[in-house]
């Protein structure tokens, strides 16, 4: 018996992580909505490109593209590592 409340208990414990969770997927995928497909190809190059000058991480760049009217406007975001010229 003690073994079921057990269960029970863990379950009540792992819904609002699994709720958390599953927030962040979903505004994930609403951040991805109507982004151009080349962009992660774009993120990668542009990485590619930065560590021939600096090494970063894989999650150093942020990249956002935001469109008004006929304008578009890429934004580009790289946090350089402590040391590195600039």
């Amino acid at each position: 018996m003690k073994l079921l409340e057990f269960l029970k208990r863990e379950r009540k414990k792992s819904a609002p992580v699994a709720k958390e969770r599953l927030q962040i997927i979903v505004a994930h995928q609403r951040s991805q909505r109507g982004r151009p497909d080349y962009m992660p190809m774009l993120e990668r190059e542009l990485l590619e490109v930065i560590r021939r000058y600096v090494q970063v991480d894989d999650d150093a760049i942020n990249i956002n593209l935001d469109s008004e009217d006929n304008c578009s406007v890429l934004e580009l975001n790289v946090t350089l590592p402590k040391g590195s010229p600039g």
